[in-house]
């Protein structure tokens, strides 16, 4: 039996095995943020010679990149309470999409340039490394939410999508706001491009 977002919103994707995907998604979900890992702790593996001076405005197209997948987050979240699915759809793959380009703008930085050490002392410190653990801790967590939420949509499980999509959300979107705030602490602290 079809529901009826069913019926109007036919799936994109036809659902095939899902144990094939769950462990395709899953290992997705657990190699990305692994290799980004890896890229970070041992970037002269990776280095290009004279490559990181190129790419120091990067953080700053990061940071927007991180702030217009929050507003299309919030945009996907106020069309799905509007019962506008095909503008929800578009705002969240919208957010999908930024999101894949952060990763991509991301990898290409810390690959290549030395890591920024945050100069602040005191209160400011300590909320700054709450707010980068939380971060940097949920971003890991968020490719496979990710992954599996459009994965169910684009499949027309939509049940399933509801209700991972009410974790999703939330930390995607934690995700991407604390990483602009991350961004606007340590800015200060960058050197001169």
């Amino acid at each position: 039996m079809t529901t009826a977002a069913e019926q109007l919103h036919p799936p994109t994707l036809e659902q095939g095995d899902y144990t094939k995907y769950k462990i395709i998604l899953g290992t997705l979900g657990a190699v990305v943020p692994l290799l980004v890992a890896v890229i970070f702790y041992y970037k002269d593996v990776f280095k290009i010679e004279g490559a990181g001076h190129y790419l120091h405005m990067l953080p700053a197209v990061n940071a927007l990149l991180n702030s217009l997948t929050a507003v299309a987050l919030l945009v996907g979240f106020y069309f799905i309470r509007q019962k506008n699915v095909v503008a929800h759809r578009a705002a969240m793959l919208t957010a999908f999409g930024l999101g894949g380009l952060f990763l991509l703008s991301y990898v290409a930085y810390h690959s290549q340039v030395n890591s920024t050490h945050y100069g602040g002392a005191g209160a400011m410190r300590l909320v700054y490394f709450v707010l980068l653990a939380t971060h940097i801790s949920l971003a890991a967590v968020t490719v496979a939410l990710v992954l599996f939420t459009v994965y169910f949509a684009l499949t027309g499980q939509y049940l399933k999508h509801r209700r991972i999509a009410r974790w999703t959300f939330p930390v995607w979107l934690y995700v991407s706001v604390t990483g602009v705030v991350v961004y606007f602490m340590i800015a200060p602290y960058y050197p001169a491009g």
